[in-house]
């Protein structure tokens, strides 16, 4: 069996690299896509093997899936360009021929949201919609992940890296999420990987989320605990928002992002009783409280 993990350099592709070897899966069966060499180092000294591939070039992808039998593809962080990265990789894993299964990671959207076509993140849920379908039509075993947004993001971008400080300024209002932790998300990519019965999963799309719904407010609870000091959640108009943003010099695109997001979320757009985590992982998810002390106990 040989297993190649795109996007193996970033967070998603590292966790889920740990979590076949911490499954007792053989260095040499695991091949992780890297662009140039260099970045192939930290994998080759685990006795991984690499393949030099890069979303934009088909031709390379088709070297590097050379021989390969289970693609975790991990989606392009070009949301400009990621339709075109993406038909890219699908277009070599179907050339190649030797892949017997796909696993994607996809976007979490809801069904009433993206047939309204409202959807202030429209623009991230649109290049993922187009690649599951272009991966239905391929003709290869395929597994989706419709990942909900990752519990990290809103710490890492959206909480501000001296929130035990100034407490949480994010146009979330009291919108609900079901977030869920990448690494947990990892390691459900990774148990259908290693599954023995692979052909429950074939043709299979999964809802990768939180049992649990959580806001920002219930983050600056938690906060204020891990602390022992008052957190506070302050949700401010758009235009206060962005001046304030434009003022510390936050690039442009990012208060976009950060408005598009937040307004998903005070729509409710991440909360969902539908997932399948659990069952992936065999165990409850990491709770939204569990991860919120795991990052930040030992910043208090």
């Amino acid at each position: 069996m040989t297993i190649l993990i795109t996007g193996s350099t970033g967070k998603f592709g590292k966790n889920s690299i740990e979590f076949l070897l911490s499954n007792g899966v053989n260095p040499k069966s695991i091949f992780a896509l890297v662009r140039d060499e260099s970045k192939g180092k930290q994998f080759q000294d685990k006795g991984l093997n690499i393949r030099i591939g890069d979303y934009s070039n088909e031709e390379s992808l088709i070297k590097a899936f050379q021989g390969i039998e289970k693609l975790l593809f991990i989606s392009s962080s070009d949301i400009e360009n990621r339709i075109d990265h993406h038909n890219n990789v699908i277009k070599a894993a179907k050339q190649v021929g030797t892949i017997k299964h796909l696993v994607y990671t996809s976007f979490f959207r809801k069904e009433e949201v993206e047939k309204s076509g409202n959807s202030t993140i429209g623009f991230v849920g649109k290049p993922h919609i187009i690649t599951e379908d272009l991966i239905e039509k391929s003709g290869i075993n395929y597994t989706i992940l419709q990942n909900i947004l990752y519990t990290d993001f809103l710490t890492e971008f959206f909480f501000g890296e001296k929130v035990l400080e100034n407490g949480i300024f994010f146009p979330a209002g009291n919108g609900i999420g079901n977030y869920a932790t990448r690494k947990d998300m990892a390691e459900a990519a990774v148990n259908i990987l290693l599954d023995g019965n692979q052909q429950k999963h074939v043709n299979k799309k999964y809802i990768i989320s939180n049992e649990e719904s959580s806001s920002f407010e219930d983050a600056s609870k938690i906060l204020s605990e891990i602390s022992g000091k008052t957190i506070s959640y302050t949700s401010p108009d758009i235009a206060t928002f962005e001046n304030t943003l434009t003022g510390f010099g936050v690039p442009p695109v990012y208060i976009q992002l950060s408005v598009a997001f937040g307004l998903a979320i005070q729509n409710n757009e991440f909360n969902t009783q539908k997932t399948d985590l659990s069952t992936l992982l065999k165990r409850k998810p990491t709770t939204f409280k569990q991860f919120l002390f795991d990052t930040y106990k030992n910043n208090k």
